[in-house]
């Protein structure tokens, strides 16, 4: 069976080579073209070409008109009448230019005779940066190296190693810069030296490269270590021992570890130390990323490859740090308050792992003794007590090892001292996110202010379910914070600045926007009610979307219905809850169109719905009765005075008979 197959092999081989051949005299079986010097020159070199055509194989057999063409690259560069033509080329560029020879006859038809290829290039550079490494105590050298420039050339590159005892090792490959010899070189002698060559060789000449001399030690790359694992002492981040396995010869180590949300590394080189080290110095809770490289020689050898990466989450720790608490407290009625307490997260290095929920505990300030526990997993809680007793309050943060120092505040009235009032506060855009917030000291009391809460929550007026409370704390010495922390563009904000003294606290409020525009829409007239010749407007909030921005006033339009004169209109600065606005120029038995506008610091917003009315009115008895008593004082002076003048007619009359 395999000497049939080779049978079938050699028969492939020997037809394949026939087609050559074949090819070969068909292409070229009217003639030949040669070339000399050589087919490959170098670059700046002259070449002779010459093209004839071979006995019998003109035009006809007894023609005198054979034409031969020289063409170069399709472009005619010699033609000559007869059997033969020879021309000297040069100024060719580097690479492969093709020479054809073609044959004219009668009629302009061209007939192949045969071409040629000449190869232009230079002799090979010097092998620059010879280098070899064995990767592994039981890898195989692999040398490389820069070739220099193109030769153009058909070009051969052999490295050559000699070693102890004359031993010799030579591989050959062509236009390559690598070479992998297929041997291995042991430990045995880590310092017998070796020399290693590279020649390059092609038509036009040679050069090698200087010889590259080392020892196992130069050129051994270990393996990248592996099975790496990590373990902790008592279940604690104190004391952790990562653990690797490498390969037998290596003596010296790096280790390379950083948090994984971190770009920068830390860095521990180790002598010796068989595949262990231990941390002292990683945060709890926190998942890294851990590297080692090897080598077998500190002073020699090469660093291998970065192992794989291990990550791993460090355990938890117990909390640390306390919680930043603040409070709101809203009287219910003359016996209880509502009090509302918030926190914010520790950060991950504080809560040293996962929280799982919050505990609150309500104490009374005079026994010091717990009214109430309660857990909740929300940064918020809210309960009744009663106003009657003084209370103070702890929370603090629990996850699984334990629970954070309690943060302890008493509830007091933030508000209540006059003398902390922070004087002129205001608030001003400072980008789509930001608001910048100023304040003045509270006058005499400022030496005793110990620090500032600015406070912020989004502008609802009227909604039951407030959004949550943010603030800040600012040492006593600013009189402006910067707040950005949930900040949305075109929402107002109710802002507070608190003066905290001791259990004493002042505050002063103001509205601020981080960008506004013109509101939607304008507010809705809900109610229009007539009282003693005057009418009264009530409307409703427009809705928080809707607002875009701070309202600064409102304006209140009105004009008779079918009028075409301008409206009147009436201006009102913003307030909470809106109060009926009166309007008594209104005429009575008139129908009135009215509607409503919303201003904020960027325009006006658009008419509300319109609304008619129709005053009533009354009969102003002032404006009737002072008329009829001038006509009744008037009627009664004309009676009057016909009533004397007549009787004193007959007085003058009776004294004369």
């Amino acid at each position: 069976m395999a000497h049939t197959g080779r049978v079938c092999c050699l028969a492939l081989i020997f037809i394949i080579m026939s087609l050559l051949v074949k090819g070969k005299i068909d292409v070229c079986k009217r003639g030949d073209v040669t070339v000399k010097p050589s087919y490959e020159i170098s670059l700046g070199s002259a070449v002779n070409i010459s093209c004839s055509l071979k006995p019998k194989q003109g035009c006809s057999p007894h023609s005198s008109t054979n034409k031969l063409i020289l063409y170069q690259r399709n472009r005619t560069i010699k033609l000559q009448d007869g059997d033969s033509l020879s021309t000297q080329v040069s100024g060719l560029p580097l690479g492969t230019t093709l020479f054809l020879c073609k044959l004219t006859c009668r009629g302009g038809v061209e007939i192949r005779i045969c071409g040629a290829e000449i190869s232009v290039g230079v002799v090979p550079e010097q092998p620059q940066n010879l280098s070899c490494i064995q990767k592994g105590e039981r890898g195989t050298v692999a040398c490389t190296w820069d070739r220099g420039r193109d030769t153009h050339l058909y070009t051969t590159y052999t490295l050559q190693l000699n070693g102890p005892n004359n031993s010799t090792w030579q591989k050959q490959c062509n236009h390559c810069h690598h070479l992998d010899l297929g041997i291995n070189l042991t430990p045995e002698s880590p310092e017998s030296s070796y020399v290693a060559t590279v020649t390059a060789i092609n038509n036009l000449g040679s050069a090698s490269s200087f010889p590259f001399i080392f020892t196992f030690m130069d050129i051994v790359m270990p393996l990248p270590p592996w099975d790496l694992k990590i373990q902790f002492v008592n279940a604690s981040v104190s004391r952790c021992s990562l653990q690797w396995r490498d390969e037998d010869q290596v003596l010296h180590n790096r280790l390379r570890y950083r948090p994984s949300n971190s770009r920068s590394w830390n860095m521990v080189d180790t002598t010796n130390a068989k595949g262990r080290h231990d941390f002292l110095d990683l945060k709890p809770f926190t998942e890294y990323e851990f590297q080692i490289s090897s080598k077998l020689h500190p002073n020699k050898s090469i660093w291998s490859d970065w192992s794989e990466a291990l990550r791993i989450q460090t355990p938890e720790e117990e909390p640390t740090g306390i919680l930043d608490v603040w409070y709101m407290k809203q009287n219910i009625d003359y016996n209880r308050q509502q009090i509302s307490l918030y926190w914010k997260n520790l950060s991950l290095s504080e809560a040293r792992g996962k929280i799982l929920h919050y505990q609150v505990t309500l104490l009374e300030v005079a026994g010091g003794k717990a009214t109430l526990q309660n857990i909740t997993e929300y940064t918020s809680w809210t309960w009744v007590i009663p106003r009657t007793k003084k209370w103070a309050v702890a929370v603090s943060a629990v996850n699984s090892k334990g629970s954070s120092w309690p943060t302890r505040i008493n509830i007091t009235d933030l508000c209540e001292a006059e003398l902390l009032v922070p004087g002129q506060v205001s608030a001003n855009s400072e980008g789509v996110d930001n608001i910048m917030v100023t304040w003045e000291a509270p006058g005499r009391a400022a030496p005793a202010v110990q620090q500032y809460v600015v406070e912020w929550r989004e502008l609802h007026p009227g909604v039951v379910m407030q959004p949550p409370v943010n603030w800040l704390r600012s040492a006593p010495y600013n009189m402006s914070a910067l707040i950005s922390e949930n900040i949305k563009p075109f929402v107002c904000y109710e802002i507070r600045v608190h003066a905290l003294s001791g259990g004493q606290g002042g505050c002063n409020s103001t509205r601020g926007n981080s960008k506004h525009k013109a509101p939607l829409s304008g507010p809705y007239i809900n109610a229009i009610t007539e009282e003693n010749g005057s009418i009264f407007i009530s409307w409703d909030e427009i809705p928080a979307q809707e607002q875009m921005g701070c309202i600064l006033r409102y304006r209140i339009y009105w004009k008779e219905r079918d009028s075409n004169s301008q409206p009147q209109l009436s201006e009102i600065p913003y307030k909470f809850p809106p109060n009926s606005h009166p309007i008594d120029s209104l005429q009575p038995r008139v129908t009135y169109v009215l509607w409503m506008t919303a201003l904020t610091a960027d325009g006006e917003s658009a008419p509300g719905k319109k609304r008619e009315f129709y005053l009533q009115g009354k009969v102003n008895w002032s404006t009737f009765v002072a008329p009829s008593i001038c006509v009744g004082i008037i009627m009664v002076g004309i009676f009057s005075v016909h009533y004397i003048r007549q009787k004193r007619r007959h007085s003058c009359t009776w004294t004369g008979s």
